[in-house]
């Protein structure tokens, strides 16, 4: 049950952003997915995994991209303890959602860390036209070399953040995406 009013409230804020429906359904929902997959085997909490998957973005949602995992730690933290969700579980999925931010540089003190950073990164991978889109509307980039150049970085910096075993999921997909940047 705390899955599904989580989901809600994520889907929810979603609808309201100016990307829409489409951030939910094509990074979000994707994200749930790979984590789930990353964490099958690994002895971890699955519930406390999908929720993490589900509000590691809540802070650029919500309040803008600046800063997003701090914001999104906070805001999951309210959420979650209006729903009466454990304490000790609560400060795992902050933490989780404080270091899936591969582009600062974090490191992680818990598989469940690593498996939101990377199922986030992994998204990339099957998305590649959104971030062509993001990098339009929300960086406000407008030529096309620099969007391009923009779109190859990230994916060569995904890539880069990924383990050897989440690598193997997308291997196909990096290398068909570089292919399309020669």
């Amino acid at each position: 049950m705390i899955i599904e009013e989580v989901r809600k409230f994520v889907e929810e804020a979603c609808n309201e952003h100016t990307l829409g429906k489409e951030i939910y359904i094509n990074h979000f929902l994707p994200v749930v997915d790979y984590a789930k997959l990353l964490a099958n085997g690994k002895g971890v909490d699955l519930e406390l995994i999908e929720i993490a998957a589900l509000l590691h973005d809540i802070g650029s949602i919500l309040n803008g991209r600046e800063n997003h995992h701090i914001t999104g730690a906070e805001i999951a933290e309210k959420k979650l303890t209006e729903l009466n969700y454990p304490n000790d579980k609560i400060q795992k999925i902050k933490n989780c959602i404080l270091h899936h931010r591969g582009s600062i540089g974090n490191s992680f003190n818990s598989i469940e860390e690593q498996i939101i950073a990377e199922a986030d990164s992994l998204t990339l991978f099957g998305n590649l036209e959104g971030y062509f889109l993001w990098v339009i509307e929300q960086d406000g980039i407008k030529d096309q070399k620099r969007i391009r150049e923009s779109v190859r970085q990230k994916i060569q910096n995904k890539w880069n953040q990924l383990s050897p075993n989440a690598r193997l999921l997308v291997k196909n997909k990096f290398e068909a995406a570089m292919l399309l940047f020669d």
